[in-house]
């Protein structure tokens, strides 16, 4: 449920907090308060449209904030599904407003608009008066139908989705294999090129990973011999260039100097040293390169090989693998081709018996909501003579859309009768602004327990009542209150009365400005904001003995 609002510098609020409590929780103030206003900022919460005018006058940045407890075990899974995890069972989404930008936060980690409002569709719903004239477009009567007995049609669309799929799937395979006789000789011709090309190349699995890791160490090899060899020329081959001989003449000049002087001795001795040194060097090199033998047409091979390979990978595929599934298909598809009319009554014969599985889930959907309809049509009809439509008969027709989807083929729309002998007509020709907010109403008093939704926030659900009906619309509000958390703004003391939180919404001129905030009222405060609403400025003992007793009456009665 909501635990906690918190807005700051939006339009006239300057900064403010409330707590709200378990179900039935109120709202109201006097016109021009800022009801509105703090209804509009839960609703930018939530991913609303925002706009650089809404912040407060002089503020350079604004923010929303609600803070939900997650008690349901289904909403936690789905919210952990989007990577959200409720923080020590609270999610907080924020919405923090700079100029014409804005930037959105699930438990303090920035999302986009999109995951916010998908997050906030779990947590909350909000109903206006935009949302009652939903009603009137029929795509949705079906929708709430379905919601009524989701126990048992729930699985069912489950089924008619899958099955539907399975025959558009068929049916899209029938439509691409639909070849005429010389469109099946050109796709026959060039699936035998390739399926020739790819068996000619003879492709092992893996193959192309091998000889990548053979041609490597090859050209490694190639890089090596090539430096042995070249060194070896400069040390030790036969020229009269290299280092062992221009050693051995230098040793045999130095030698006769030598024996004059025993300094030359010993720089003799030096140079034979080196001499020593490269024969050593001389014979490890030769050793080392026995190691790294190159075979030049064995590295052509590997070269033309895998140049093949990648031939093929850059036609049919990323690896082999990849190239010999493709071959196989083709294979297979040649297979079909070459007997072309079998392959065809074959997929006839699957999309027949697809449909016939598509038809008698479809038969099983209609049944199941035919059978929901006069349960849920009876029980709307219920509530809706509680809310003082008296003479009223309800009904929810279903027709036959035409076509399949994954749907079903049902479509659904409501009928309604507010006058004794009247024939039911559709809802959208008869129902005013008014009636439709209490008809919403009726079914959602129905639909409390079947939808998820922890939090239910109705907005202008007072709109052109009054009287008997605003207190039979109170006792809805209260009564759905007691399975979810309801918060309700209103203007009318009969819906009033019956609130378990009683806030108020005040507007006060502080510092040349003016500026809105909420408290929560005690039992009194209650009591005295009641006698306002019913007696305006001029607040007698009357009215005030008149606001408590209808308090007093709403808890002897709910």
């Amino acid at each position: 449920m909501l635990q906690n609002l918190h807005v700051k510098n939006i339009a006239l609020i300057d900064e403010t907090e409330v707590d709200f409590g378990q179900g039935l929780n109120i709202l109201t103030g006097e016109t021009g308060a800022g009801k509105s206003i703090l209804l509009g900022s839960v609703g930018l919460a939530l991913g609303g449209k925002y706009s650089s005018d809404l912040l407060r006058n002089g503020a350079e940045n604004g923010l929303v904030e609600l803070t939900f407890s997650v008690d349901d075990g289904q909403i936690r899974q789905k919210l952990e599904e989007m990577d959200i995890i409720p923080d020590d069972g609270m999610v907080t989404l924020t919405r923090k407003f700079t100029g014409s930008r804005s930037i959105s936060r699930i438990n303090g980690e920035t999302v986009n608009t999109g995951k916010l409002k998908e997050a906030a569709e779990l947590l909350i719903d909000i109903h206006g008066q935009h949302d009652n004239k939903t009603l009137l477009q029929r795509k949705n009567h079906l929708v709430l139908l379905d919601l009524f007995g989701r126990k048992e049609i729930a699985p069912i669309k489950s089924e008619m989705s899958k099955c539907y799929k399975e025959y558009r799937a068929i049916c899209k395979k029938a439509e691409e294999t639909s070849l005429n006789d010389e469109e099946r000789r050109r796709e026959l011709s060039l699936y035998e090129f390739e399926v020739h090309e790819i068996e000619e190349a003879a492709l092992r699995e893996n193959e192309d990973e091998e000889l990548e890791e053979t041609y490597r160490r090859m050209t490694e090899s190639r890089k090596i011999t090539d430096a042995v060899a070249q060194t070896y020329r400069y040390t030790c081959e036969d020229s009269s260039a290299n280092a062992g001989d221009c050693l051995t003449r230098a040793i045999r000049a130095f030698r006769e100097a030598a024996e004059f002087d025993e300094e030359g001795d010993r720089l003799c001795a030096l140079l034979m040293d080196v001499d020593s040194l490269l024969n050593d060097f001389n014979r490890e090199l030769s050793e080392y390169a026995s190691k790294f033998e190159f075979s030049e047409e064995e590295f052509k091979e590997t070269e033309e090989r895998l140049n093949l390979i990648n031939h093929l990978k850059a036609k049919y595929g990323s690896s082999v693998s990849d190239v010999l599934a493709y071959c196989e298909s083709k294979r297979h598809r040649i297979e079909q081709l070459n007997d072309y009319d079998a392959y065809i009554k074959q997929i006839e014969e699957e999309k027949e018996k697809a449909l016939k599985k598509v038809e008698r889930v479809t038969k099983k959907l209609h049944d199941v909501r035919n059978r929901y309809k006069t349960v849920f049509a009876d029980e709307i009809c219920i509530h809706l003579k509680e809310l003082n439509f008296l003479d009223t008969r309800f009904e929810i027709h279903l027709k036959d859309a035409g076509q399949f989807s994954a749907n079903g083929k049902d479509e659904a729309e409501f009928y309604l009768a507010l006058n004794p002998g009247e024939p039911v007509k559709p809802l959208e020709n008869i129902a005013s602004g008014g009636e439709l907010s209490r008809i919403m109403l009726a079914i959602k008093t129905v639909l409390a327990d079947a939808e998820d939704t922890p939090t239910l926030i109705f907005d202008e659900i007072d709109a052109g009542i009054s009287g008997v009906t605003a207190a039979k619309v109170g006792e809805k509000l209260k009564l759905i209150g007691k399975s979810r958390q309801v918060i309700c703004i209103t203007h009318l003391s009969q819906i009033a009365a019956v609130a378990d939180s009683h806030f108020l919404i005040e507007k006060s001129a502080e510092n040349e400005s003016v500026k809105t905030r909420i408290r929560l009222l005690n039992e009194e405060d209650s009591v005295k904001e009641l006698a306002r609403i019913l007696g305006g400025d001029k607040i007698t003992s009357s009215i005030m003995e008149s606001a408590r007793e209808m308090k007093e009456m709403a808890k002897s009665e709910i």
